[in-house]
């Protein structure tokens, strides 16, 4: 998937969201490591990291470094992460969620960009720690 695709997902996230209450605007071009911004649909500020996969894994996961850089936003603002598969759409709460032991994965260093590999450290999210969950069904 290229990152013109990947925009187009995350804008168009970004407007469902809008459409139920939400006031989030797209922030993906620019330089923040996080993807929309705004209020939640009871005012709250909030930040969207999001995610989209060709492939399901019964794990959603979300690499380390990106964790702690949303967590080190100040404590009122609530953080969240979308990860869409082919099963559905997952939002987890990240602010309320408990983490996970830290894993080790071999993972492309870039999301799209390269097929250079490393080491990451990630958190592998279960399902069931999603506040949100819309399956494909």
């Amino acid at each position: 998937m290229d990152l013109n695709k990947v925009h187009k997902w995350e804008k168009a996230t970004v407007l469902i969201l809008n459409l139920d209450g939400w006031e989030l605007e797209w922030c993906g071009d620019a330089y923040e490591f996080y993807d929309a911004k705004g209020k939640t649909p009871k005012g709250l500020d909030c930040v969207i990291e999001m995610k989209f996969r060709k492939t399901y894994y019964e794990t959603k996961m979300l690499e380390k470094a990106k964790y702690e850089r949303l967590m080190q936003l100040p404590e009122d603002v609530l953080k969240f992460y979308f990860v869409n598969d082919p099963k559905g759409n997952y939002l987890f709460w990240l602010n309320e969620i408990k983490m996970p032991e830290m894993d080790a994965l071999y993972c492309p260093d870039t999301t799209m960009w390269t097929k250079k590999r490393m080491d990451k450290e990630v958190y592998l999210l279960q399902e069931s720690q999603a506040t949100i969950i819309n399956l494909n069904e």
